[in-house]
């Protein structure tokens, strides 16, 4: 015997929700439903899955493994399912988008209404995350494409390519590199910098360019967002970095903040859409890096 799509499904949602009744509850099922489900499923595999205490569910070896091969097997299952409702209908019907934070601001405005013109039966979710997470979903089935920025690792991934950012240099009006012409290698130091948050891809590209070690210590500026890294440059806290997309769309267009280019060769990263390797939306992502190509 094999295990069945729902019981894979019924474990799935388990480990998503460590509890057999909310579990159940996603399912839209009773909970001895979806417990005689996994119970079943305990004994296709030979092996339990789960570890049944008061009050907390963990997954054993096995249905940890299990978990992981579920996910690929329910995403290939649905990819099928929506490859068989749009068939010969490219970008049609519900389309799962991801997209980083230091894009989707900037890129979906500008791009989202031709793109709703050429393809009127798309159905679009957006999600905004950062990348390892975006990643993540992709793997295991929960969004169909990301808009990333790449140099990033990933395995299991294919892209297509929707253009350059060029990475650029904020300063406070006054500041020593707020003078005029690209920003002469090794002027920036770690001291004079406030960055993203850790977890931004942005943050990292940025710091390996210049191979540049981020600041470390607890009175070292974050930032959550970009808009909030200008108002900080804005406020004369130190020098940022910030993507061209973001200049552009006036994000840097507030008194006492200066945008320079950083050397001759300034530093870019590619934005991408990115999509799981064998995914049947594979041309439909490669169609949307198209239509929001950078110009």
């Amino acid at each position: 015997m094999l295990p069945t799509l729902r019981q894979l499904q019924y474990l799935k949602l388990l480990a998503e929700h460590a509890s057999f009744s909310r579990a159940a509850e996603a399912a839209h099922v009773s909970q001895p439903a979806l417990s005689a489900g996994v119970q079943e499923l305990e004994k296709i595999l030979g092996a339990p899955v789960v570890e049944r205490t008061r009050g907390n569910v963990q997954l054993t070896a096995v249905g940890a493994e299990a978990v992981k091969r579920a996910e690929d097997v329910l995403a290939r299952t649905e990819d099928l399912v929506e490859a068989a409702k749009n068939a010969g209908k490219p970008l049609s019907g519900r389309f799962r988008l991801g997209v980083i934070p230091t894009v989707a601001p900037f890129l979906l405005p500008a791009k989202l209404p031709s793109l709703k013109t050429a393809y009127p039966a798309l159905r679009l979710f957006i999600r905004e995350d950062l990348t390892p997470r975006l990643v993540a979903a992709l793997k295991a089935g929960q969004l169909d494409a990301a808009v990333i920025a790449l140099p990033y690792s990933a395995q299991g991934i294919d892209h297509a390519r929707i253009g350059d950012d060029e990475i650029l240099a904020a300063a406070p009006v006054g500041h020593v590199l707020a003078g005029a012409g690209p920003i002469p290698p090794g002027s920036l130091k770690a001291e004079d910098l406030i960055l993203l948050e850790d977890g931004h891809c942005l943050r990292d590209q940025a710091l390996a360019a210049f191979d540049i070690d981020p600041p470390k210590g607890e009175d070292v500026f974050a930032a959550t967002s970009l808009h909030t890294l200008v108002q900080m440059v804005s406020s004369g806290l130190g020098v940022s970095f910030l993507p061209e997309m973001a200049v552009r769309a006036g994000l840097a267009d507030m008194p006492g903040v200066v945008v320079r280019h950083i050397s001759a060769r300034a530093p870019r990263r590619e934005i991408v859409v990115a999509w799981r390797t064998g995914s049947s939306r594979a041309a439909e992502a490669k169609l949307l890096a198209e239509a929001l190509r950078i110009d």
